[in-house]
């Protein structure tokens, strides 16, 4: 039967952390931290693109990825153009013209 009252019955209270995963965590450190000689060691065999991709791989295991967000406009105005306008000058530093983007 299907709980439609919107209410949580059962499971983990919000903010109490996974046990289990806690555990993982902590023994993933300690075979890091046992490791760290050998892992540095194989990362200087690497050629420097390899390494550089390797450690963005394993940067996401420490470092939360953030999540892409859009622009939310409010504003209902119409909004105004950016122009850019280039000069072109030439050796002299005499402007020859303008160009407009």
């Amino acid at each position: 039967m299907a709980n439609l009252t919107g209410q949580k019955f059962g499971g983990r209270k919000a903010g109490v952390k996974n046990k289990d995963l806690t555990d993982v965590r902590a023994k993933f450190q300690l075979l890091i931290d046992n490791n760290i000689n050998t892992l540095q060691s194989d990362l200087d065999c690497l050629k420097p693109l390899d390494r550089i991709k390797v450690i963005i791989d394993l940067a996401k295991f420490c470092i939360p990825t953030l999540k892409a967000i859009d622009s939310i406009d409010t504003n209902d105005k119409e909004r105004e153009p950016v122009v850019i306008t280039f000069k072109v000058v030439d050796s002299a530093n005499r402007e020859l013209s303008d160009l407009d983007v």
